[in-house]
């Protein structure tokens, strides 16, 4: 292992991140009762320019009267290139102690980050406000992208980076309109044998190169990835096959942009009962190869070390911190 010690994020349960307009108020309730366990009331892309200003009012009433349990609150506020995003962070911060988070959209460079944790510190002293605001970073531009090792080390107030599939496509001028699905293009061929047979189609996922960098940029500075929305919301299969993927690379969780995706999100990164299981049996195989002097044993046919102990805690984390 490196000398070089990462200090991890704070850490809350993000398996499920729900989207809900500032705009749309009759809707705080509903969010508040779901099972979600992260709800981002938003100010930017969901809200209407003539809308923003009571989207805001909406927030900070929301903020303040609706019940929200023990969910990590956050508020997507508008972007640095608006003059919007300055009464975003000043009228929301400082009236609204509960709320946890703030969601920075289309980051493209470390200075951005830097700017609104200058804003949020001057009010948090200023108010002397003493939950300290953590911030989510939206990774959603080709900028953002060629910079994401910096920027998930601008803050300590980083807690989580998002891919915003949506507005990453827009910048990288990819031929695609559908959010967060595959491209019916984005396929590989088989080799051909001869002119007569039909050759074999392989699907690709074009995101998947964008989304492990991101994942690997979080998992170096200690940061929780969350993967962005699925916009077909009707489609139950393709939202799940979406959100294994990334659970596959290491991803936390998934936006939820209707109420009916949180069930999907919290299912896919909670550990089934399996996974659990088998950590367990792990965990205690390694300790009796210990007691026996032995740095790696045989389980059910496989080689199992010292690493597979880390997975194997990792696992078991995961489903104490989701129990």
């Amino acid at each position: 292992m490196s000398f070089y010690s990462v200090e991890q994020s704070r850490p809350r349960l993000h398996r499920s991140e729900l989207a809900v307009p500032g705009s749309r108020p009759e809707m705080f309730e509903k969010a508040a009762k779901s099972d979600a366990d992260v709800i981002f009331l938003d100010c930017e892309d969901a809200v209407a320019p003539d809308d923003k200003v009571d989207a805001r009012k909406n927030i900070i009433t929301g903020l303040s009267e609706v019940d929200w349990n023990k969910k990590t609150m956050m508020v997507r506020i508008n972007g640095l290139d608006t003059h919007y995003m300055y009464r975003d962070v000043i009228e929301i911060v400082e009236v609204c102690p509960r709320l946890d988070m703030i969601l920075i959209p289309k980051v493209g460079t470390a200075e951005d980050v830097y700017a609104v944790d200058m804003l949020v510190t001057q009010i948090e002293d200023a108010t002397g406000r003493t939950n300290r605001i953590g911030f989510e970073i939206l990774i959603e531009t080709a900028l953002g992208m060629a910079n994401v090792e910096q920027i998930a080390k601008a803050s300590r107030r980083i807690e989580a980076m998002s891919f915003g599939v949506a507005d990453y496509a827009a910048s990288t001028r990819a031929r695609t309109t559908v959010i967060g699905g595959v491209h019916h293009e984005s396929v590989v061929l088989a080799d051909a044998k001869d002119g007569n047979e039909t050759r074999e189609v392989f699907w690709t996922d074009p995101w998947h190169a964008a989304q492990t960098r991101m994942m690997v940029a979080c998992r170096a500075n200690g940061l929780r990835p969350i993967d962005g929305p699925f916009g077909d919301f009707g489609d139950k299969e393709g939202y799940l096959s979406a959100a294994r993927r990334c659970a596959v690379l290491g991803y936390e969780g998934k936006w939820a942009i209707h109420p009916s995706q949180i069930e999907l999100a919290n299912y896919v990164f909670t550990p089934s009962r399996e996974e659990v299981e088998k950590a367990q049996r792990i965990v205690e195989a390694m300790e009796q190869a210990a007691k026996e002097g032995k740095g790696a044993v045989s389980l059910d046919g496989r080689l199992i070390d010292i690493a597979s102990i880390r997975m194997a805690e990792s696992v078991l984390a995961k489903a104490k911190e989701c129990s």
